[in-house]
Parts: structure tokens; sequence; C-alpha cells
């Protein structure tokens, strides 16, 4: 009997992400009337934001009909428009809740969220029984699937109705026990621009594991209309954009501005219409030139962007792109050092070789390390932080170019007077190809960051581990 007069509510089960949801029904004696699936009220009681594409019905003419045990690479919502149901939820993900398992009844009042990786199986318990599910991907072969048999011994279900007495298909029938199931994997993360500075430091954060995707510009193309269905993206729940075009000074020239905007906004665009079409979270690496370094004190996330060059427009418009996708994370930082040649390591260079360099003296921030980014990264992807933009520069009192070589200077056993300060305009003056404008102050304020847990490292601190490593 179906009850009337619930409000709408969702339950935690013992399977992670299964959700049990009790549903609204109204009636009277004409019959009943419910909100199947109502985006709005559902996401805002807890439902995650799945979003379905395909709306499919099984109907069962007699009591006893079983089907199931089948885990896909997607994530179901289950209801019934009629009769009712034993549901029994089986985890095949791979982690260590394998093999966990629900069971509950289900009739026109209740419904499950069944996420992606959970194998969903029922019996009818009234004929005429319709079993209705909203899927957020479409049925494909490339799909990896697993199953599980329903008379598992392991999972031990307890079916109403003896499996013994009741309609089973053959194919169900054949289903592997437990111990012979294939998991199904974690969605994976696909870092693009996988051979830079800060690909490298994600790759060393995050290692080998089949979870994460690499790509190089060999093995890349953003500009291929074929890169939007290059991959089965569904299979993907995260991308880090790690790639961009960061020749500020050429990024002046005819040629350079094109390929500044090809791939700091063109390619971005790409990345964009992939993670908004298919729900996946993108992680995207902007820049202190987005502003013009006018501000008095340090720039906050909500700033008005002011860039001053072309590098700075191209990455002030691949923001605007990436902000547009529902899940985004945009980290700005400043001074990026990592594997390579680099500020740091050229100053460390000339102090070596006894080199007296002059460095700008009226440019203000912080050095902001790759590795510091990458965890960066990983922590607010693990921390499901709220989304938006982030300031991801290292932590400390901002120093000038003059005063990071002095650091380094004396950091390597050399005298930091040595180093001979000088205003950006005097640094310049003898250059015979355009110069981009630079930002005076690049200080980024980090209390949104700190305020999701994770600190950074201080400069002074990073300068001293980075020149120990050699």
């Amino acid at each position: 009997m179906t009850e009337f007069g619930k409000s709408l509510s969702f339950t935690e089960t013992t399977i992670p992400g299964l959700l049990i949801a009790e549903l609204p029904v109204h009636g009277d004696s004409r019959g009943w009337f419910k909100e199947n699936w109502q985006r709005e009220k559902m996401v805002a009681a807890g439902l995650p934001d799945f979003g379905p594409v395909q709306n499919n019905i099984s109907f069962n003419d007699e009591i006893g009909t079983t089907r199931g045990i089948h885990a896909e690479p997607w994530d179901k919502w289950v209801s019934v428009a009629t009769g009712r149901i034993f549901g029994a939820w089986v985890d095949l993900r791979e982690g260590p809740t394998f093999g966990a398992v629900f069971t509950a009844e289900i009739d026109p009042s209740r419904a499950i969220f069944v996420p992606r990786g959970v194998g969903n199986s029922y019996q009818t318990l009234e004929s005429d029984t319709a079993y209705a599910y909203l899927v957020n991907d479409h049925w494909s072969a490339d799909a990896e699937y697993s199953f599980l048999n329903l008379a598992d011994e392991t999972a031990a279900i307890q079916w109403p109705i003896p499996l013994s007495e009741v309609e089973i298909s053959a194919k169900d029938l054949a289903h592997p026990r437990l111990a012979d199931v294939t998991p199904i994997p974690p969605k994976k993360t696909l870092i693009v621009g996988a051979n830079g500075q800060l690909g490298l430091a994600l790759r060393d954060l995050f290692g080998d594991s089949p979870r994460y995707d690499y790509a190089g510009r060999d093995s890349i193309d953003l500009a291929d209309p074929a890169f939007l269905s290059s991959r089965r993206w569904r299979d993907y729940d995260t991308i880090v954009n790690a790639a961009a075009y960061t020749a500020v000074d050429l990024a002046e020239t005819p040629d350079g501005r094109e390929d500044a905007w090809a791939s700091n906004v063109t390619g971005v665009a790409a990345l964009a219409r992939v993670a908004a079409a298919h729900g996946i979270t993108l992680v995207h690496v902007s820049s202190d030139y987005v502003f013009d370094g006018t501000k008095d004190g340090a720039y906050v996330e909500d700033d008005a962007l002011r860039p001053l060059g072309v590098y700075g427009q191209t990455k002030a418009a691949g923001d605007a792109i990436v902000s547009t996708v529902p899940r985004h994370y945009i980290l700005r930082t400043s001074w990026v050092i990592g594997e390579g040649k680099n500020f740091v390591s050229t100053m460390a260079s000339l102090a070596e070789r006894g080199i007296d360099p002059k460095v700008v003296d009226d440019q203000v921030g912080r050095l902001t390390f790759t590795d510091d980014i990458a965890r960066a990264v990983s922590h607010l992807l693990g921390a499901g932080a709220a989304y938006g933009v982030y300031n991801v520069t290292g932590s400390g009192e901002p120093l000038s170019w003059a005063d990071v070589a002095r650091r380094v200077y004396a950091l390597v056993g050399s005298d930091p007077s040595r180093v001979t300060g000088v205003s950006t305009e005097d640094y310049f003056a003898s250059a015979t190809t355009p110069i981009a404008p630079r930002p005076r102050n690049s200080t980024l304020d980090l209390t949104k960051l700190g305020a999701t847990g994770y600190v950074t490292e201080d400069v002074v601190d990073g300068l001293e581990r980075y020149l120990a490593r050699g």
C-alpha cells in the first residue's frame, strides 16, 4: 500500500553514496500523483546533481520476477510507478566496501539513488509492477560493467521469494560469484600539460596509478574537433589543465599573440565544453597577470580583472570560460617555480659562476612552487571544497625579484650584496623586442584557501628546500 503524505527526504545507507529517498505522494479517490524526479527540490534536499540523460521503464507481469545484479559505470535513480519491489544493492566498486549489501522495499512513495559501480537488482512483490530508472549516461559497448550472481553465498541476499521459485533469465543465472567479479574502478583524472613544470609535479604526487591519465602536447590536440569525442568522458570525474602558453614577452608579437590565444583560450574552451557536457570537474591554473598590479594590498579572488598585456588578457579570458563550467576550480598563482630552467635556477647558476646580476626590485609578490600547487589541487578535490576561484601561492612576506635573488645567493653561499636592484624600466631599457607590461604588485591573498584547511609553504622555506635538492 503506497504511503501518502511523506515529506521529501534522503537517508544514507550502509553503502557509501547509496541514498534512500522518501517521496511525497498525493492521493484521493481518483488515484495518486507524485513528482518522481524534480531536480531543484531533490538537489536541495541532498541528492547529487547527477544529470540524467535517459529514462527507462521495465514492466513486470508476475510476482517474483527477479533481475540483476548489474553494476554499470553510471548513476541511477530507481523508483516504481506501480507495484512494489524488494531491491538488493551490492557494492561492486574497488575499495574497502566491495561486497557490502543493502536491501529495502520500494513502492511509489520511495526511491533510491544508486551510484556508479553499485550492483542493482530487484524482485517484484506485486503483479503489474512498473520499475523506472533514470541514468546519466547512454549504454555503450565500450563501457566497463560488472555482474554478480543473484545467489552468491557471500552477499547472502535474503530474497523474499526463493530464487528456485521465481523467473530469472539464463544470463543472470550465469553471472559470477563475488570472488570472481571484476570490480568497477573509480573514475579517472586527466592531466593536460603533463610534461610541463606543473604536470611533472602532479605526476610526482599522483604517481602512475591507472586512475590518472597524463597527456602532453604530443598526445592531445585541443584544437582538433575530434577531441570532443576522443575518449569515453563519463569514465572521468576530473580534468586538471596544467597546460598554458606562458611566454609573456613573445605573446606581444603577432605570431605569439596567435599562439597565446590558441592555447590559453581556444584550448581551454574545448576542455570547458567537455567538462560541462559530462559533469566533469575542471581544475584550471591561472595567473597574477589577470590583474594590473596597481592595488594597494593583496589581491582577493573576486577583485576585478584588469590585465595589462596579451598573456594576461588570454588568461583572463580563460578564467571567464572556466567559470561557466558548473564544477570548476580556478587556481591563481604567481611566479611559478618547478623543474627545469626558471628564475631561481638561473640565479643559483649566476652565483656559482661569480656573476653579479641586476634584478628588478619594483615588482613584488610571492614565489609558488609547483609541488605546492599540486598538493593544493589534491586538497581541494579531496576536501570537496566549494567550487570557484582560489589564490594559490607561497606564503610569508612578499618579496621583490631582487629580494628573491639575494635569498638565493645567500642560500648557495654567495654574497647577496652582489645582486643590484634596478627598476623595470631600466632593466628593459635596451630591449630590441616587444616587452610585456608586468604587474608591479603580484601579491595574492591566501585567506580563502586557508579556510579550506590548506596552508601553503613559506616562500623562504620553499627556496631552501628547492635549492637543497640540487
